[in-house]
């Protein structure tokens, strides 16, 4: 995966496609209620990113069948949308990206549906302040294990588990590009960022152990353990100021 520094003109295109993030996984919840299937939530996001000029970013990447990742419950990325309903209880994961003019933003979300035990609230709210906390992180002269060291402080510190088979990435002109970016890490270490890069930023995390495995389609991670899952992930630009969220709308 190449290291691309992006231009002003670039980066204002990576924005627009990050408005189209933004808007998919703030419109489909609303669709989220008992009894409706992944593929009718994949073919509402699908359908407002054409809507909007953008196109499936995940659509047949390297072989993905769906326009966007839904993961359910113990699945933490690379769920494939299909003919399974939501059901009460259930801790949803979308994870959407979005080319637009030929360029790239990526994003996910945790939701939920009626009642959960409230040791997965407290996962969701931790695994969103830790994003957050790694976003802070994200400036010019940082680096990468500094955001790392903040998203498994935060984590770790409540009890639960950060996937380290799974990791962040630049993005933009490709859907991956370098650096990756653990969701572990030490403070100080790793390569130095630099204003003009756009990175993926997203904690995977775990109610239970970090172990993983991966289902027979050949796509879907669950939790070895069985137990809950959560996943947010922004498109965010290095400056020499205060990072930009551009998966923000």
């Amino acid at each position: 995966m190449p290291l691309y520094l992006k231009s002003k003109s670039e980066i204002a295109k990576i924005r627009e496609a990050g408005r189209i993030v933004a808007e998919v996984l703030a419109q489909v919840e609303r669709k989220i209620k008992p009894g409706v299937s992944l593929k009718e939530l994949e073919n509402f996001c699908d359908s407002l990113i054409r809507k909007r000029g953008g196109i499936s970013a995940f659509k047949n990447y390297k072989g993905f069948p769906g326009s966007v990742c839904i993961s359910l419950n113990e699945e933490i990325v690379h769920g494939i949308p299909n003919g399974r309903r939501l059901k009460e209880g259930d801790i949803i994961k979308i994870d959407v990206g979005v080319i637009k003019d030929g360029y790239f933003a990526d994003g996910a979300k945790t939701y939920t549906l009626g009642r959960v035990d409230p040791r997965v609230l407290t996962l969701i709210q931790v695994t969103g302040e830790a994003l957050d906390l790694g976003i802070k992180k994200v400036r010019e002269g940082k680096r990468i294990g500094d955001i790392s060291a903040a998203i498994q402080k935060k984590v770790e510190g409540a009890g639960f588990s950060v996937v380290r088979e799974l990791t962040g990435h630049g993005v933009g002109i490709e859907l991956h590009e370098e650096p990756l970016i653990p969701n572990f890490g030490e403070a100080g270490k790793g390569m130095l960022l630099k204003s003009g890069m756009t990175l993926a930023i997203e904690p995977m995390t775990s109610l239970g152990s970090s172990e993983t495995k991966v289902l027979e389609n050949g796509w879907t991670v669950v939790t070895k353990d069985g137990l809950p899952s959560c996943h947010f992930e922004h498109t965010v630009l290095v400056t020499e100021d205060e990072p930009e969220i551009l998966t923000n709308g």
